[in-house]
């Protein structure tokens, strides 16, 4: 029995560790977007874009042997082109998660991963056989990867059932992983400058699916993992063949079963006001459990909420900040560096080091929910009361960091970039694992998919206004960013709605709470007082 258990725990253990390992080095390497693009150009990427001060194209081939002209060259149009291959990148990206977490939540994690690792795979061939004289092959393959990748995201989300008590910070774990994988095209860049082409860098890497496919057999389910565990859940290649009871060798599961909350209160509420253990207080809780349970909410009513509308205008607004960011990464340090090559690669290698914080960062906020939610909760109160009271700070301190992140991006000084990179990768991985954590806690667990990828992509429709910006930054303002800059850090002021209106919604159960508990005290009709109190807070949401 306590090898069987102790098994089980490995296996879980491998399933966390490789799928930490599968986003960190592969789900979202289309964030290294500004070292990839440094490679790209010195290829000659685009280059055609490039013209001289009689007007002719900057940069033309003799044979195999790319040569530079010596009178002054403008590469605003390749620029351009670049920001735009990032701009559809980015949007598709976001956008495909909706149909993309349909099928996750129709056909189950086996199907997705299968069409993810096809996707990456085909991305990665395409920059691999691809050249400077085939540039718009940058269009298909930057959005194959960038789909596959957050497939692959999706997929590994749900590790975190298995740990229960630690759910949101292993949530938070895999989205930090994620942002840090932008460190793949740093080594790209590197081992290119080592004389290590970009072809065979690429041909590596789509190598490495056989590793996606054998993790999508062994260590993940067909379907899904549920959440909470039922008792002998199983997962992986052999697990449909035994049959034995709950705890006998074979069953994969993760420790000790525990029941479903929602069967649970429902079960208790049958027995009467005084017939549960703890008398008034326990029929509250039953009841709120029964009512407040989010696997009673319809994917209709989910979208309509208010939580979903203003956890989208929180993640939109910030998102767009961050891609328009990195999307202008490369002609900003060309401005602020006055076209000094050395400290463009100086300064891309610092922001790309950076990002490889972020699986050091992410956890950070998964563990303020966790322990905020871990502090002793009201007489009555719910776990998704206690879910959603433990979001606040997270949420409030996000829409901070990005708000100070594009105070110094908006800064025209060089060296406090170094700043703003540091900000930007801290608000980066409190952003998407705060965006998955919430949704995972105040919509059904059933509706994740299809809500995750809708509310991505709603928010990538939004990001598409980054090319519109750059194109008004490159030719209204000069090349000047200011006042664009100034404009989005207003708009990040929008953020700090979603966490107010949470806490006031919180502060209205609580308060709904102690006036239902109060009038049970005083011999109300405990089944009748407690329902519309609580309708009334559901309707609220």
């Amino acid at each position: 029995m306590l090898g069987c258990l102790s098994g089980a725990r490995v296996r879980c253990w491998l399933t966390l560790a490789s799928g930490l390992l599968e986003c960190l080095c592969f789900a979202g390497t289309v964030f290294g977007w500004a070292s990839l693009m440094f490679v790209l150009k010195t290829e000659g990427y685009f280059s055609n874009l490039c013209v001289n001060a009689t007007g002719s194209n900057g940069t033309h081939y003799t044979g195999d042997v790319k040569t530079l002209p010596s009178s002054p060259t403008d590469c605003s149009g390749q620029d351009e082109r670049f920001s735009l291959v990032f701009t559809i990148a980015s949007f598709m990206n976001n956008f495909l998660t909706l149909p993309n977490g349909f099928l996750f939540d129709r056909f189950g994690t086996m199907v997705a991963r299968l069409l993810g690792i096809s996707l990456y795979t085909t991305g990665t061939l395409l920059i691999a056989l691809s050249h400077p004289e085939t540039s718009l092959l940058l269009f298909p393959a930057l959005c194959f990867i960038a789909v596959g990748g957050i497939l692959l995201l999706v997929t590994n989300m749900q590790v975190g059932n298995l740990f229960g008590t630690h759910r949101s910070t292993i949530i938070t774990l895999y989205n930090g992983a994620f942002d840090s994988s932008s460190i793949v095209f740093l080594i790209v860049k590197v081992l290119s400058e080592g004389g290590i082409s970009l072809h065979y860098s690429f041909f590596f890497l789509s190598t490495c699916s056989v590793i996606h496919l054998m993790r999508t057999f062994i260590l993940m389910p067909k379907k899904h993992i549920p959440y909470p565990l039922p008792e002998g859940y199983t997962y992986g290649l052999l697990s449909h063949r035994y049959s034995a009871p709950p705890g006998l060798c074979g069953r994969m599961t993760c420790g000790h079963a525990r029941p479903r909350i929602v069967d649970q209160a429902r079960k208790e509420e049958n027995k009467g006001p005084l017939q549960g253990e703890g008398g008034t207080e326990t029929m509250t809780f039953q009841l709120m459990s029964n009512k407040q349970t989010p696997q009673t909410v319809s994917f209709r009513q989910s979208v309509l909420s208010w939580f979903f509308l203003w956890h989208l205008v929180w993640l939109s607004v910030m998102q767009l900040r961050h891609y328009l960011f990195i999307g202008t990464l490369n002609p900003m340090l060309n401005r602020l560096t006055a076209g000094d090559p050395v400290l463009v690669s100086r300064y891309t290698n610092a922001f790309a080091i950076t990002q490889l914080c972020g699986v050091l960062c992410a956890p950070w906020n998964g563990l303020i929910m966790d322990r905020h939610k871990g502090r002793k909760r009201a007489p009555g109160e719910t776990e998704e009361e206690a879910d959603l009271r433990s979001a606040v700070l997270s949420l409030f301190l996000t829409a901070l960091q990005c708000l100070l992140f594009s105070i110094c991006a908006t800064t025209p000084v060089l060296s406090l970039q170094y700043l703003s990179f540091a900000l930007q990768v801290l608000n980066r991985s409190f952003l998407y694992g705060g965006n998955a954590a919430f949704i995972s806690i105040a919509f059904p667990t059933s509706h994740f998919g299809k809500l995750y990828g809708l509310m991505m992509a709603l928010s990538a429709v939004v990001s598409l206004l980054q090319y519109p910006c750059f194109s008004l930054v490159k030719g209204v303002f000069d090349g000047d960013p200011l006042y664009i800059n100034v404009a989005l850090t207003l708009l990040s002021l929008c953020a700090f709605i979603h966490p107010l209106y949470v806490c006031i919604h919180c502060r209205r159960l609580a308060s709904q709470r102690r006036s239902s508990t109060k009038q049970l005290a005083n011999g109300g009709s405990s089944s009748s007082i407690n329902r519309e109190a609580l309708q009334d807070a559901v309707d609220s949401s």
